[in-house]
């Protein structure tokens, strides 16, 4: 989605603290013998392993990491670290941001068998610049040569805050994406990568993958890999508990008695990042479009009972007006703001809303042109952190006269309704990266 189409409400958790469970229940997490099973909420799902694509299953599931690799592996729980050498060597950014010049490692091959070169880097970027619905981060793509080696790609204004995005882009062969028509409508049926994974079986019960055996970084230990998507939650969290998955990255209320403390082998792991959940606001539709309503509504959000409420508690609170986490954003929070809280201030808001033209018939605000003023939030179903968020902030309007409703759709329903435009309101994570300008 453009950025000028929306504006972005910090609620106040962190979006990389949802639990990744860890569960090592008898056979099934405890060794190089044994499949491993991960599991994402994310309802059914349709073949579509493409790379680029953010409805893909591969993307949503995120299997996607198995097959391809990026040109460095950046960490977003370390946002001040250098990204890790992968398929590129080296690179060399200009003083002034606007080009880099990357290094293909040497030794690496595709899964079919063909070598990778930095021609294959060269193909993946100029795909990425002739192809706008894979140019997901936007970046402004000018020239792309090589030499040798190495591939000099320059850009259109300076990607200092962008690095990450550019280092951590996934590369594909030109031998295989060069020869298909539409790059955008194909499912990429029979994947071909660098990854430490092959794709052996897709199902809607399970997607499977074997070790790569000639994979450049060697023989994977894990000698297959399953991905099943639940139908939420809760169905979720018993396959945890059950042993039948071993790995999720979902939203557990009260983890330490629900799951941790069930078995000693279970175990939960909670980064965080720069990145949070934010309340999403379409800027290019009422009553968004107006900054009033946007100022009043994150005005009178309760954080804290989003929070404690919404979240049980679960990710840390960012309560902090920039919006920004800690200890993530500390150090990018300038002395002015550094302790300064967003506070509940249902007076205020309605005073920037009577200033702005507003009036109230009764209990409910009516706009400048005679109408109620309402709006409906929609995440996917299942996701039952999310919903109880928005049922909290659709609480916290209706004090200032506002009806909000909640509803929900499939993730693949969701994920393009977001992508286009076409929705009010939504709780959604931030990207991470090495600055804030990334969130």
């Amino acid at each position: 989605m453009k950025r000028s189409m929306m504006a972005k409400i910090a609620v106040g958790i962190t979006a990389a603290a949802l639990a990744i469970g860890l569960a090592g229940c008898s056979s099934a997490g405890s060794g190089a013998s044994h499949p491993l099973t991960i599991g994402m909420p994310n309802g059914p799902q349709t073949n579509n392993n493409n790379p680029f694509m953010p409805t893909s299953a591969a993307a949503i599931l995120g299997y996607t990491f198995l097959m391809y690799e990026p040109l460095a592996q950046v960490n977003p729980t370390l946002p001040d670290k250098a990204p890790t050498p992968w398929l590129a060597s080296s690179w060399k950014w200009a003083d002034d941001y606007k080009s880099v010049a990357i290094t293909a490692r040497d030794g690496v091959k595709w899964s079919d068998g063909k070598d990778f070169s930095v021609k294959d880097i060269a193909y993946t970027f100029n795909l990425v610049k002739k192809t706008p619905a894979f140019n997901g981060n936007a970046l402004p793509l000018e020239d792309i040569t090589t030499a040798g080696k190495t591939v000099t790609i320059t850009f259109g204004a300076s990607q200092f805050v962008n690095q990450p995005k550019v280092m951590n882009s996934y590369i594909v062969p030109e031998h295989i994406w060069s020869k298909i028509s539409d790059p955008t409508t194909n499912v990429n049926a029979k994947p071909v990568g660098t990854g430490p994974y092959l794709l052996k079986t897709w199902t809607q019960q399970a997607i499977t993958f074997t070790p790569n055996n000639s994979y450049w970084g060697g023989k994977p230990p894990v000698p297959e890999v399953r991905y099943t998507s639940y139908n939420d939650n809760n169905s979720q969290l018993t396959a945890l508990l059950s042993g039948a998955a071993q790995w999720s990255y979902v939203f557990i209320p009260d983890i330490q008695k629900t799951y941790v403390a069930k078995s000693k082998t279970n175990n939960s792991y909670m980064p965080s990042g720069l990145g949070v959940d934010a309340l999403f606001l379409n800027t290019t539709k009422a009553p968004f479009n107006d900054v009033a309503v946007r100022k009043a509504v994150s005005m009178v959000i309760d954080r804290k009972a989003v929070h404690e409420q919404g979240y049980s508690g679960f990710k840390a609170l960012v309560d902090n007006v920039t919006g920004l986490p800690s200890p993530a954003g500390d150090a990018f929070t300038a002395a002015t703001y550094k302790g300064k809280k967003a506070t509940i201030d249902v007076a205020g808001a309605k005073k920037v809303l009577t200033d702005a033209g507003y009036t109230y018939k009764g209990s409910a605000l009516i706009d400048p042109k005679g109408a109620p003023v309402t709006f409906t939030m929609v995440d996917p179903a299942g996701w039952s952190d999310y919903l109880a968020s928005l049922q909290i902030i659709a609480d916290n309007v209706d004090k200032i006269g506002i009806t909000a409703k909640v509803e929900t759709a499939t993730v693949d329903a969701w994920t393009s309704a977001v992508g286009t435009g076409d929705f009010q309101a939504t709780l959604h994570w931030t990207n991470t990266g090495s600055t804030p300008w990334d969130i």
